[in-house]
């Protein structure tokens, strides 16, 4: 086990310790976001990047030593109760997301969880539950939807929370991806509900419902919807393969075997919703469309304008104001490279361009500021619960032959309050604010196996 964090000198920031468990693909983008941050922010706290955790001995090493953790480990209880761990950050499949974070929340740690939050309304309730019984004792948990901290997402919420839309109309999403077109592709864990919880629904969905929920300001209040899977069966993979593509890629490979085994998730799902406020939406999600690598496109509707980002273009918003004489109306290109736009003040010069990696950052960002403060980050857990419960209603109107379905409403003594959220760029205050003291907690008792 390495040594414990040296505390801080006069003058220092303290450090908060970060441990993660998972270190392919979300665990490598994590690791940059991790490590950049603080680099590129001016901080309360200094994120630490105490220990990495993985089963394989020698592949969670070698992860540790490419993205600069301090320690490895291959339980990740053993993580959870390290005393140099202050921030649990969960980047595996979802099937494990429950226990770890609950675990987690109830040692007295502060914990990021990837999208989707679980693979259940049951499971993500439960997670809900314990991150509230966590936050009366200074503790903070997110869920890591990344696509929030795009700075021209962060500025299309601004514009629609200032008005400049007006009455919101019509929202549309799509997420289309097409590492599944080969029939080949073998069948590794994504493929597998046991595993992921659903397809192209969970996976790339729950991305597009937050994303359009969190932008318009408002949450959906029922779907009607289609499933499909259109290749049943694949081969099994050799080795445990992460799957987003058939070869090359760190972490992201998987060689199939001989043998065939069935497909038990969905690969693309479509569906109409509507708003609280009775906007309409429709929503398509697919890894099956050849062509499309991670093409995931939005665009709102209201009484004054529109908005429409395509994150393949990242740095652009598309804004029509519809108030203006039609002879000099239609959609203008904002670049959002200044450095008064969100996140901007921590990077480069107007028109030097941010990537992906950047998101991360911004979101390790937000989480170490609502730690500092003491304040409920967005999104919480009660946002990605809300989130859970579109993508269970899509299910059953998909398996109801798309009847009309709605939403499940959140229990009385809660409520997902992520729709909105707070200034672009900012974490979300909800609660009194607790001392930095107890921002990073002492260390929890020992966590057995």
């Amino acid at each position: 086990m390495a040594a414990k964090e040296p505390p801080a000198q006069p003058g220092e920031r303290p450090v908060l310790g970060i441990g993660m468990v998972g270190y392919a693909f979300m665990g490598a983008a994590h690791s940059q976001g991790w490590r950049t941050v603080g680099r590129a922010f001016d901080l309360p706290l200094c994120p630490g990047l105490a220990a990495v955790c993985g089963r394989d001995p020698a592949a969670v090493r070698a992860a540790a030593d490419r993205h600069g953790w301090a320690a490895a480990e291959t339980d990740w209880r053993a993580l959870i109760a390290r005393d140099d761990v202050h921030l649990v950050d969960v980047c595996t499949p979802g099937d494990s997301h429950a226990e770890i974070a609950v675990a987690a929340l109830e040692a007295g740690k502060h914990v990021l969880c990837e999208k989707p939050l679980a693979n259940s309304v049951a499971e993500a309730e439960a997670m809900t539950a314990a991150a509230e019984r966590a936050r009366a004792r200074g503790q903070v948990a997110m869920v890591g939807f990344n696509y929030r901290r795009v700075p021209a997402m962060a500025y299309a919420r601004k514009l629609v929370a200032e008005g400049r839309l007006g009455a919101l109309r019509h929202v549309r999403v799509s997420y289309l991806q097409d590492w599944l077109v080969d029939p080949d592709f073998p069948l590794t864990w994504r493929l597998q509900r046991e595993h992921a919880g659903s397809g192209a629904l969970g996976d790339l969905g729950a991305h597009i419902v937050d994303l359009a929920q969190h932008v318009a300001g408002e949450l959906l209040t029922g779907v009607s919807a289609l499933t499909e899977t259109f290749v049943r069966e694949r081969p099994r993979p050799a080795g445990a393969g992460t799957g987003l593509s058939a070869s090359g890629g760190a972490g992201l490979s998987a060689s199939a075997s001989a043998g065939r085994g069935p497909v038990t998730v969905d690969d693309a799902a479509l569906f109409t919703g509507r708003f609280a406020s009775g906007a309409l939406a429709s929503f398509e999600a697919t890894r099956m469309a050849a062509g499309r690598k991670n093409a995931l496109r939005l665009e709102l509707n209201g009484e004054h304008g529109s908005l429409a980002f395509d994150l393949e273009r990242l740095n652009e918003l598309s804004f029509h104001d519809h108030t203006l004489p039609a002879a000099s109306a239609g959609f203008r290109r904002v670049l959002v490279t200044e450095p008064d736009h969100p996140y901007l003040e921590g990077w480069w010069p107007p028109g030097h361009a941010l990537g992906y990696e950047h998101t991360f950052a911004h979101q390790a960002r937000d989480l170490v500021l609502a730690v500092a403060a003491g304040t409920e980050p967005s999104p919480s857990f009660a946002d990605g619960l809300q989130v859970q419960r579109v993508l269970a209603a899509v299910e059953r109107s998909a398996a109801d032959r798309a009847a009309y379905t709605p939403v499940d409403p959140e229990p009385a003594s809660g409520g997902a309050g992520g729709a909105g959220g707070g200034a672009a760029g900012e974490p979300v205050a909800s609660g009194p604010s607790v001392p930095l003291a107890a921002a990073v907690p002492p260390a929890p008792p020992a966590v057995t196996a």
